[in-house]
């Protein structure tokens, strides 16, 4: 499969763009614009969207909204209920969607050097401004090298535990629906990001992200294939985010350390 998502010379194109949202999705684009602009006011900085709508791949009624929004500030605890109230009435109004999420980030943390290799290549690469001055431009380029690899993802054996205490103290199917499909684009991901030095490219299409990685993994295509499909239809069967945490999980984060190192500590 040949590499895509970086241009001639090897480095990231940035994904996602307001002229890709489909009709359906553009009035709940044109609210999120409205709402984060009311709520947050002098406090905002610039505003994001990342994910299937901005990729103009979403579906109806089962895709989510995601937001990413810059404060001039590190977020407080009145910052993070709004974005809470925020997500909760996008969600509420507007059927097309399957729940919103609203990431929250002081300006200067985005732009830092600790910050210069995860949340600074995603918004570089992986968002789509909304509101406001573009902080990319600030930003430098990236390639899919070991680096980049290692600083996003190269978590996964810290995030584990609380996963297991999540899926513990999850209440409900629909909890546990929601966990399933964390889990599942957590790891898609990561997997992904495990070969991406190796491929030379980027796609966020999970499918296609469980492929690129079942071609360096043969033995481990069939697990992560299956994750894919879980990331896209939820599931409530609490065996399968189960799984997720006690096999694929662990094996992937094994195999990470060992090919990439971990995360440089926060």
């Amino acid at each position: 499969m040949k590499p895509r998502g970086v241009d001639a010379d090897g480095y990231f194109e940035r994904e996602g763009s307001t002229e890709r949202v489909q009709e359906a999705f553009a009035p709940v684009v044109a609210a999120a614009r409205t709402l984060i602009a009311e709520a947050y006011g002098s406090r905002l900085h610039s505003a994001y969207l990342y994910g299937s709508v901005p990729r103009g791949t979403a579906r109806p009624g089962r895709s989510d909204l995601d937001l990413l929004l810059a404060l001039h500030h590190e977020p407080a605890d009145e910052d993070r209920e709004t974005a809470a109230v925020l997500a909760r009435t996008l969600d509420g109004e507007f059927p097309q969607i399957d729940g919103a999420g609203v990431l929250l980030y002081g300006r200067d943390r985005l732009l830092s050097a600790q910050e210069r290799y995860d949340m600074g290549w995603f918004l570089a690469c992986l968002c789509t401004p909304l509101l406001g001055p573009d902080l990319a431009e600030q930003l430098p380029r990236y390639r899919p090298d070991a680096t980049l690899a290692r600083e996003t993802n190269g978590d996964l054996a810290a995030l584990l535990p609380r996963w297991r205490a999540r899926l513990d103290g999850a209440a409900t199917p629909e909890d546990v629906r929601r966990l399933s499909r964390g889990f599942a684009r957590h790891l898609v991901r990561t997997g992904l990001m495990l070969v991406m030095p190796r491929w030379g490219g980027w796609t966020s299409d999970l499918t296609e992200s469980a492929e690129v990685f079942g071609r360096y993994y043969p033995q481990r295509a069939a697990q992560m294939r299956a994750a894919a499909a879980v990331a896209l239809e939820p599931v409530s069967d609490p065996a399968v985010p189960r799984a997720f945490v006690e096999e694929l999980g662990p094996w992937l984060a094994r195999e990470y350390a060992a090919r990439l190192g971990t995360k440089t500590p926060r």
